[in-house]
């Protein structure tokens, strides 16, 4: 099934816990998770160690140390870590990032189903529907997406360069997808599989050589699958933007054929239950991100459970909102989000499950 990232060789089962080309390589495999991450040689090399002498708990233990190559914040704590994982049956989600020392990306991941930036990838996806029976996802964190698409009975395979996120997503989120750890920037290891949907979410802008990931997103499509990608930072917006960007052109040369919609328009068309309206590329100071599909496609009203989740659904009062109005986790975090969120308004008309005035959080959360 799997591919090493380094030779493209078929990786198949050696051992329960390790997946092996048959030569010279061997990657761990821990809670069903396969880890391919290249540059990781002394993580590879430990967990495999504890694997084979018969202690998956160690080698949870040091897969969990694992983080994003820009990451700034603190190290794990060893302690901690084994703390998490001999009470990951009873720990909430929450309390589980606080141990893996996530830091501000907690407070992004707890409330990203209240999240604007995450209603737009939502609304992008139920505008473009086409009821998919496969889904791959590039770099889908806690497992957001995954747990959406996993109840329009969507099989999601999904993937991130940290170990830890995608271990979250299979304990706390959407525990049936498939999940795989590797580096885009490596050769993926998909093989031949190929998948309806294809997207990325909230990711795509800071990855590193964008144009041969976009390409190998469109090579994961089936034929007449489609590529959807959310937030694509716009340089020119106001007061500038939030993390890497570029210009319209930029973006344009690289999604010549997609279908535009500025973020803003995908709320609002949630907000709605209408169809978004797609636009041109432009350099306009007033858009902070673009939402793209490809092919173009005619979108239609951003309704039915993947927008507003119905049955199965753990509605909650969103727990940043308040009589008193909205509490922030953080500065930054206001600054991001919420000039654009859209529950904040407690005497607003809109449906309360639509606004996310009431949030769809994980049993766990």
């Amino acid at each position: 099934m799997w591919r090493s990232p380094r030779t493209g060789r078929a990786l198949d089962f050696d051992t329960p816990h390790s997946l092996s080309d048959g030569q010279t390589e061997r990657w761990p495999v821990v809670d069903a998770i396969p880890y391919l991450r290249t540059e990781s040689e002394g993580l590879v090399a430990l967990a495999l160690d504890c694997l084979d002498a018969g202690d998956e708990e160690a080698a949870l233990v040091a897969l969990l140390t694992d983080q994003d190559p820009w990451w700034t914040g603190p190290a794990t704590d060893l302690d901690e870590l084994r703390e998490l994982v001999r009470r990951r049956d009873e720990v909430s989600l929450r309390e589980a990032m606080a141990l893996l020392r996530f830091g501000p990306v907690a407070d992004y991941f707890a409330h990203r189903w209240s999240d604007p930036t995450y209603l737009a990838g939502l609304a992008l996806l139920a505008a473009h529907w086409t009821q998919p029976a496969t889904a791959f996802e590039l770099a889908g964190g806690i497992g957001h997406f995954a747990r959406a698409l996993g109840r329009m009975g969507v099989a999601c395979t999904s993937s991130d360069i940290v170990f830890s996120k995608c271990w979250l997503a299979k304990t706390f989120v959407a525990p049936d997808a498939e999940y795989v750890v590797f580096d885009a920037k490596d050769d993926w290891p998909l093989g031949d599989r190929r998948f309806d949907l294809v997207h990325c979410q909230d990711a795509f802008y800071f990855l590193p050589g964008q144009q041969r990931v976009a390409d190998r997103l469109r090579g994961a499509r089936k034929p007449g699958g489609l590529l959807a990608i959310g937030h694509l930072h716009n340089a020119a917006v106001e007061d500038g933007p939030l993390g890497p960007a570029r210009g319209a052109r930029e973006w344009a040369a690289l999604f010549a054929e997609a279908a535009v919609y500025d973020e803003r328009d995908l709320r609002a068309a949630l907000l709605d239950a209408r169809a978004p309206v797609p636009v041109e590329w432009s350099d306009n100071p007033a858009i902070e991100a673009w939402g793209i599909v490809e092919p173009a496609r005619t979108p239609r009203a951003v309704d039915g459970p993947l927008a507003v989740p119905g049955s199965g659904a753990g509605w909650r009062e969103n727990p940043l909102l308040t009589r008193s109005g909205p509490v922030w986790p953080s500065p930054r975090y206001e600054l991001e989000y919420g000039r654009e969120a859209t529950w904040t308004n407690p005497a607003a008309t809109t449906p309360p499950q639509r606004d996310r005035r009431l949030v769809d959080l994980p049993e766990r959360w």
